[in-house]
Order: C-alpha cells, then structure tokens, then sequence
C-alpha cells in the first residue's frame, strides 16, 4: 500500500507540471523503489502513467539533475516487463535514444531491413519509422553529463531484455549505428565505465535478439574489426609480433606473474567476447576471404592472450575463460594454429619445438570443468570441441594431448573407468547419460588415438569403446578416415607382460575364472548352447529384445525371425546377412 501512494503522490507532484516539484517527487520515489525489481498488478495502471508523464517532461528544456532523475524513475520503472507500453512507441525510445547520445539523424531504417524470425517487425512503433536513409549520428542533449547518458542506456537496456516490440523498434531506429560510432571511441579514457559497459550490453542484446541487426554490425559496420579493437583497448594489448600479443608495458613478463585483470576490465571484455560469439557462429561452417581470415587470425592471438590472463577471482576468471573457449570454438578451425604461434620464453611449456601454454590451459580448463561435474553439456563440449578439432588438425597439439591424456599405458589392473588421471575421467563420462556428452568425449580420445579401433580399445576397453564404434561401423576394428601422421606405438614393459592376460572388455587383467563347461561332453554343451538360442527366439519373438549380428561392414543388424528360427533347428546354419555384406564388399 505505501509504494501505490509513493506512485499516485509522483504522478500528483509531476501532473502540476512544475520542474523543482517533480524533481523532489521523483527523487524521493527513486529512493523507496531503487532496489525493487518485483511489482504488484495493483498499480500497474499508475506506473504506466507516471512512465508517460516522465517521458513528456524529458522533451522539456529540464535542468541535468531533473533529466538524471527523470531516468532513474525510467529505468525502474522498464524493470517490469508487464508495464513497458508508455517506453515501446517510436517517440518514446528515440528520445531514450537521444539521451543516450546513439540516436541517428533521420530516425530511419533501410528499405529492406528484415525482423528475425518469428518477430513481427516491431508492433505499431516500428511502422511509423520513416524510409529515409540514415547517414549520421546525433549528439547528446546539450550539457548532458555521462551518468545521463549511462541512465538512457540501462533503460534501453531493460526494454530490449523484455520486450520484442522495443527490439524491433531499436532496430528500425538503427541504434546499432550508434552504438558503433561510440565504440569506434574505444581507446579514449573520458568514458566512464558505465558508459562502456552499457554501450556492449544493448549491443549484445540487439545482435542475439536481432538477425538482422547482426548481419549488418558484421558486413555494414565492420564488426569483427570494430569488437577487435574493443578487446585490445579494454585488456591494454601490445603487439611484441604479428600475431602475438602481451599486456601494455609488460612484454617480458610471463603471463602467470601478471596481476589479474581489474573487475571492470573482466566485465567489458566478458560483454566483447558475448558479442563476437554471436555474431562468428557461423563462421566455422562457411567459406571465408582472406581478409576475414586476417581479422579472425588476429582474433585468435588476442583470445590466447585472455586464455593466458587471470581475472578478479578464481570464479570470474572461469567465466572468462570460457566465454573465451565458445568464442575459439566459432573460429574457423585454420585459425587454430596461432595458438601455437608465440616464441618460446623462459617459463613457458615447449613441446616438438613449441609453445604449448595455451593448449596446457586448455586442458586445465577441461579438466577442472570435468571435476566440477556441473552442467558438463554447457560448459564442457566446448572446450571439449575445441581440443578435438585442434588435434585433428596440428599434429603438435594432438601428441601434447595425448601425452598428458593418453600417456603409455602401466596400469593393468585397474579398469580405465576408476583412477584418477585425466584419462580414466573421461572415458567415466563415455557411459553418461547425456549422449553429447559421451559421444564427445569417445571423440576426443577416439581422436588422440588417431582414429585406430585397437589403441583405443586399449586405453578405454571394448565395452567403453563399442558406442562410438558402433556408430562407426568399426566393431571389426581397423582405422577410420583420418589422416595422420606416422610415429610408433610403444608399449611399457607392464603392459606388454600382462597383455595376453588383459580382457579386452574390461581393459583390465583378471583373475582366470573356472570354466562353467569344464567335464562337460561335447553332447552337452550343444544341449546348453541350443537351450540358451531357444531363450533368445522366445525373448524375440515377444519383441522383448531384438537379436543382432555384426555385418562384414563392422555395422549391427538384425537378425530376421527367419533366420533366428533356423539357428534353433540348425547350429551350423548362417545368416544371409554376414555373406551378403561380404559380397558386397567383393564387388565394390
């Protein structure tokens, strides 16, 4: 009851119309709402009207302390999603625009500018947007200060997060023109943090929320150079090589002795990284010209960097680095060679010649995600992706791998599933629930031993193993198409005296079991084999399972009825299926 008499006695004061009255009415309503985010329905109706009545003192000539607390009550206010129709319209957001200095001169949006999909355009608002083309950018009111300016934004801010009418306004508008023209300010220090950080949000949101948006940042306004220079501005970068880069005045010092980035550093360079994932998800996936693959090289060198920087905390700097990791994982896979480009110093991992550091944080980051077990699909696919594709491809990087996941084999009497290494932690998650999960992590090994079915039965055991090659069509073993390079398998000396004795299901040596057939005669363990068939031809014939046979081309099949059936009455009759995937084979 005391907030809905704070917001009629607002709309009292405002209604007078006098400048010094509704500043003290609206400050004192700031005061009692500011750390409110949930709202009653019981004046929703009012909130709705003290919104229209702030925004039409805002088109007022209003002293900077009236215009700054005329947003703070803005800003409130657009927190509840239910009650954003007075902050929605066309004038309303482009005087929000306005304050927010990201207005553009002709408040237009081009001829054929496209809503995202399932969007309607818009709503009303959008349609009253003019055809004009845009050509520049507005200034700020006159005497407008930053903390106006960071207001406007965190208004802007709320109505984009919960409302598509507004998104599809803020696009017509071409707000993203003047977003872009202020982070093109990116190396001057008069911006406040606020400003900045504000300025990557709404960026954010417009090009994940919006698909046209984020085909026009990209193609029209440069974005990947554009965000580039955001991430070297905000981490302070240096350029010691082409495409090696090291903090600003500290190019000699190794990176473990650097003092962690600052809080507001992490949280821009976190917003930078959001929006070049969303706006490079699909560059993976198609052709790129040279120049892209100049601007994504250059990229790359700077995410090695952040794989390499630590933030404030040890929580922060795993968001860091995995915003970092997602973003790696949209580069094309070409690219991935700079992350072993920089020299060796002093201090740092070589291997076959090379500066392995950010493939070692890579593997620590996985590692650590694995032990942490929690929400493995989101947070470990991509870094597990990532390694995959970088061993498939930099013969280095997938013998650094193997060597700290896959090193030559000494425990035998132990199953890979049990243990602690690195190893017996991923095949654990082969047999998860979450089939991404399993099948990306069978990858990755799978992959570590260059694709060949008996290594890596060896490191994981058959029963591990069978998922991924079944899928294959390699339960008959062999090698899959990868192409890799040459280098001898060596065996320790416990692996190779226990390898007669390693059950190849298991991975492990066993005890030898007592024969169950032992003093059996040969009359009697036909009886036994042919009651365990008949108990297979009933199980199948109430569709409770379903036999299979393994073809010639390494794949499962089923067996017919039919066949089942002459098994039962013939032990010596085989199934067409084998013989005819044989022929096949013969005539291809």
């Amino acid at each position: 009851m005391a907030v809905k008499m704070d917001v009629k006695g607002a709309i009292e004061q405002m209604e007078r119309g006098e400048q010094d009255t509704a500043l003290s009415a609206l400050r004192s309503y700031n005061t009692e709402m500011t750390h409110c985010f949930t709202f009653s329905n019981e004046d929703a109706l009012d909130r709705q009207l003290l919104g229209g009545l702030v925004l039409g003192f805002l088109d007022r000539e209003l002293q900077p302390s009236c215009q700054l607390a005329c947003l703070e009550t803005i800003r409130i206010l657009s927190r509840d999603k239910l009650c954003l129709e007075p902050f929605i319209t066309l004038p309303a957001m482009s005087t929000l625009a306005r304050y927010a200095g990201i207005a553009v001169v002709s408040s237009a949006a081009p001829p054929d500018s496209q809503p995202a999909e399932g969007q309607d355009g818009g709503g009303k608002g959008a349609a009253q947007v003019s055809s004009e083309e845009v050509k520049e950018v507005s200034p700020p009111p006159e005497n407008s200060d930053q903390e106006v300016i960071a207001e406007s934004l965190k208004s802007i801010s709320n109505i984009l997060l919960h409302n598509e009418t507004g998104q599809g306004v803020a696009a017509d508008l071409q707000l993203i023109k003047g977003l872009a023209e202020r982070l093109q300010q990116c190396y001057d220090p008069n911006w406040i943090h606020e400003v900045r950080f504000f300025d990557l949000r709404i960026t954010f949101l417009l090009t994940a929320l919006r698909v046209d948006v984020r085909a026009q940042l990209v193609r029209e306004l440069h974005g990947i150079s554009l965000l580039g220079n955001q991430l070297d501005a905000t981490l302070g970068l240096c350029w010691p090589d082409t495409l090696e880069a090291a903090r600003g005045g500290s190019e000699d010092v190794p990176p473990e002795q650097l003092p962690p980035l600052s809080r507001q550093q992490t949280e821009l360079a976190i917003e930078i990284l959001k929006i070049l994932f969303t706006v490079t998800f699909d560059a993976s996936r198609r052709q790129v010209d040279e120049e892209e693959m100049a601007e994504y090289r250059h990229l790359a060198a700077m995410l090695r960097h952040c794989l390499m920087s630590r933030a404030d905390g040890e929580e922060r700097t795993d968001e860091f680095h995995s915003h970092t990791v997602n973003l790696l994982g949209n580069l094309p896979l070409p690219c991935l060679d700079v992350l072993l480009v920089p020299k060796v110093q002093p201090g740092s991992i070589e291997y076959m010649g090379v500066n392995v550091d950010a493939v070692d944080m890579l593997l620590e980051f996985m590692e650590k995600t694995l032990d942490r077990g929690h929400k493995l699909k989101e947070t470990l696919l991509p870094v597990l992706n990532l390694l995959t594709e970088s061993a498939r491809i930099h013969r280095e990087t997938r013998k650094f791998l193997r060597s700290k996941v896959l090193p030559p084999l000494r425990d035998v009497t132990n199953r890979p599933e049990v243990g602690s290494a690195l190893r017996n932690k991923l095949v654990r998650i082969m047999t998860s629930i979450d089939t991404d999960v399993k099948d990306c992590a069978a990858e990755f090994l799978f992959v570590l031993c260059k694709e060949s079915v008996s290594r890596f039965v060896k490191y994981t055991g058959y029963g591990n193993a069978a998922g991924l090659l079944a899928a294959r069509g390699l339960l008959r073993g062999g090698r899959d198409s990868g192409v890799y390079s040459e280098d001898e398998e060596s065996d320790t000396e416990e692996y190779t005296e226990a390898k007669a004795h390693i059950n190849p299901i298991t991975g492990v040596v066993q005890e030898e079991q007592p024969n169950p057939m032992e003093g059996m005669t040969e009359e009697q363990k036909e009886y036994e084999a042919m009651k365990l068939v008949r108990m297979f031809d009933r199980l199948s014939r109430t569709n409770f399972i379903q036999p299979m046979q393994l073809g010639m081309d390494g794949k499962m099949s089923e067996i017919s009825p039919g066949d089942l059936h002459n098994l039962v009455h013939n032990p010596l009759f085989q199934p067409e299926e084998p013989a005819h995937s044989d022929s096949e084979e013969e005539n291809e």
